[in-house]
């Protein structure tokens, strides 16, 4: 019988390599393995209450790599080394040699399935080297590949945490009230400690955890932060933005339907002023931007470029339909999320819309505002974290219709709630709109070709609200 490779293994092994971050199902267990030669993730399945991967499909992108089936034997080779697995036993012969796994060795559909906890004694046999895996973690190091990182506090106003790592990094980055997460999948990133405190009230603490092959770092804070990545990727600065220069209101007679400042603020959103509301118009919000890059879709695209892109291609649509447009960004300028949300508030205008992009799942993920319970209104003032609540119902409504109108033009779309600063906080009605790739190369969600179609039809439907929305500011 010849040595042959499995299509079903190819196919497979390839979707895994182009998605290497956080799949849609987030019930789906994995493992990321780190090499010199490539970073790849690949599923886990359990079988009889133990977890089990594919080998070939580990040792694969290492070199070359056949297998065949004899009987109830499997075997494989992968470059010169021979071996030989059993169905249903614990014993395999790797290079010659009798080696013990922690359970039996199973065959599905053609694939030769081991334990996980028996890869760092499987793997090396075959290698020749060391591997190291963090099981909890689901994480596999080949060789010493790992990146650490080490953490300190700089004292200053605000005070700034340096996050320095041994090879540059590109994380996920997101933010929500109170956190920053930088998610690591492709990054080999290994910490000696589980938890960093710092001695400031600003930023009291740091987490490092592994779990489902990825790694994360949450940076704890009473108030918004932001990244900045300098020396080269090496360096991830997070601090508290500077307070938002902005007018104190004249009086402490809040106009009815102002947002209160943010929590923990010394400075005020500005208040809307009173005279007749501006004219009707969509105010567009290109995320992240300048030091803030995003999430890194690829080595050489950050989300800040894609957001801006796909926030000019809608622009053009919007005003091609005689709808006004203000940008909130249109270059490479950072704005904090309280600044983009007290710049909206006060232009007071008829929708607020948030762009974002992503290198996981496909299509476009339209979100409304998820608001926390807990808040209220504070006299005259709208309280800022539920700013959103008396237009949440248009909110969600406009997320429904915009996703119908991309259905319409066989746009893969999905419909989300979700605690998305600084959707909460805008008064108007807000959507958020993520722009996933359309195929396997990321690179493709900042081509025009893709990005048009979903523009004229986020479009097209604004477009047919504007009587409705018009009416309600």
């Amino acid at each position: 019988m010849r040595w042959s490779r499995s299509a079903t293994v190819l196919s497979l092994l390839t979707a895994c390599l182009f998605l290497p971050h956080i799949v849609d199902s987030a019930d789906e267990k994995r493992i990321s393995i780190y090499s010199t030669l490539a970073n790849y993730t690949l599923p886990v399945v359990d079988r009889d209450g133990r977890e089990y991967v594919g080998l070939l499909e580990i040792l694969e992108p290492l070199g070359s790599v056949s297998s065949r089936i004899d009987s109830q034997r499997w075997k494989l080779r992968y470059k010169k080394i021979e071996a030989e697995f059993t169905v249903q036993k614990t014993r395999a012969r790797i290079a010659g040699r009798e080696t013990d796994m922690t359970a039996p060795f199973i065959l599905e559909n053609g694939r030769g399935l081991v334990p996980l906890s028996s890869l760092p004694t499987i793997l090396p046999k075959f290698l020749g080297g060391p591997v190291t895996l963090r099981e909890s973690g689901r994480r596999l190091f080949i060789g010493g590949v790992s990146t650490q990182v080490t953490v300190n506090l700089v004292k200053t106003t605000p005070a700034r945490v340096l996050f320095n790592f041994s090879a540059p990094v590109n994380p996920t980055i997101s933010t929500e009230p109170g956190h920053l997460r930088m998610a690591f999948t492709r990054d080999p990133v290994v910490a000696s400690n589980t938890q960093w405190k710092f001695d400031d009230q600003s930023i009291p603490s740091a987490t490092f955890t592994e779990n489902n092959g990825a790694a994360e770092i949450t940076v704890n804070s009473a108030a918004s932060l932001m990244a900045s990545f300098t020396a080269g990727g090496r360096t991830i600065t997070v601090t508290n933005p500077p307070p938002l220069s902005a007018p104190t209101p004249p009086n402490t007679a809040a106009r009815a339907g102002t947002t209160a400042p943010p929590p923990g603020s010394s400075a005020a959103a500005p208040p809307l002023v009173g005279g007749s509301p501006p004219s009707f118009a969509i105010v567009i919000d290109a995320s992240h931007g300048g030091a803030e890059r995003g999430a890194a879709l690829t080595n050489d695209l950050a989300e800040k470029d894609v957001t801006l892109a796909f926030a000019r291609v809608l622009r053009k649509e919007l005003e091609a339909r005689g709808i006004a447009v203000v940008m909130l960004r249109d270059s490479d300028s950072l704005l904090t999320v309280d600044q983009r949300a007290a710049m909206a508030n006060a232009r007071r205008s008829a929708l607020y819309v948030n762009i974002h992009a992503a290198s996981q799942g496909t299509g476009v993920r339209l979100y409304s505002a998820s608001i926390p319970g807990g808040s209220g209104n504070r006299g005259a003032w709208i309280d800022w974290d539920t700013a959103q609540t008396s237009a949440l119902p248009t909110s969600r409504d406009l997320v429904m219709g915009a996703a119908s109108e991309l259905q319409k033009r066989r746009i893969a779309v999905r419909i989300l709630p979700a605690p998305l600063r600084p959707l909460n906080n805008i008064v108007s009605p807000a959507i958020a709109i993520e722009l996933a790739p359309p195929s396997a190369n990321v690179a493709d969600v900042n081509s025009e070709p893709y990005q048009q179609p979903i523009a004229a039809a986020i479009a097209e439907f604004v477009a047919t609200q504007k009587a409705r929305l018009e009416a309600a500011r």
